[in-house]
């Protein structure tokens, strides 16, 4: 029985193009695999903290004090247990929304995400095989020359690699606010992509 986690960062909730993707490209995945276990953290229910000083403060005393069964660390350890993550965020101003990065930075934890061995070089702790990146676009980066002001994917992407996360991938619909374009078919090609995905897994 594997562990998927899915962490949901679709700030308009049942609203959002993106938790639309997401949710069938779940559906899908879950029929293909009836043994896996899917649990969801919903950031905007979880309304993390970002890391004032005095949550820093408090963080960097536990550490110290090797407590990291504190309920502090509890998503960086579901995180970490997972042999399956998939994120969905929509593209918010060339990345993704700060509730994203606030969960990110809670969970990037030395010990239980990632570690160090001996020789001073940084080495991945989590089980995930895979991390899938769920996400909407109004505009079209993938096209030549936009392509580098695109930074979630690439953001997601680096910390597998600090993660010990093995393989990246991102599903991702483009152009959706663009007039010219035919939104609802481009939508549907879209929710046909998650569907392949998911049955590659």
């Amino acid at each position: 029985m594997e562990q998927v986690l899915f962490v949901n960062a679709c700030v308009r909730g049942e609203k959002s193009r993106t938790l639309k993707l997401a949710r069938h490209f779940l559906e899908v995945y879950q029929a293909g695999h009836p043994d896996h276990v899917i649990t969801e953290c919903n950031l905007c229910q979880e309304r993390l903290q970002p890391q004032y000083p005095e949550i820093l403060a408090e963080r960097d005393a536990l550490w110290s004090a090797g407590k990291l069964d504190h309920p502090m660390f509890e998503p960086a350890r579901r995180f970490a247990a997972a042999e399956h993550i998939v994120i969905a965020a929509p593209f918010w101003d060339l990345n993704y929304p700060a509730l994203l990065k606030i969960y990110l930075e809670r969970i990037s934890v030395a010990n239980l995400t990632f570690g160090y061995n001996d020789k001073g070089e940084m080495i991945g702790l989590c089980q995930a095989k895979d991390m899938i990146f769920i996400t909407t676009r109004g505009g079209a980066y993938q096209e030549a020359g936009l392509s580098w002001m695109e930074m979630g994917a690439r953001h997601l992407e680096a910390l597998c690699s600090m993660y010990g996360i093995g393989r990246f991938q991102c599903l991702a619909v483009e152009g959706l606010d663009d007039v010219r374009r035919d939104q609802k078919a481009m939508m549907q090609a879209g929710l046909t992509q998650a569907e392949l995905l998911a049955k590659e897994l």
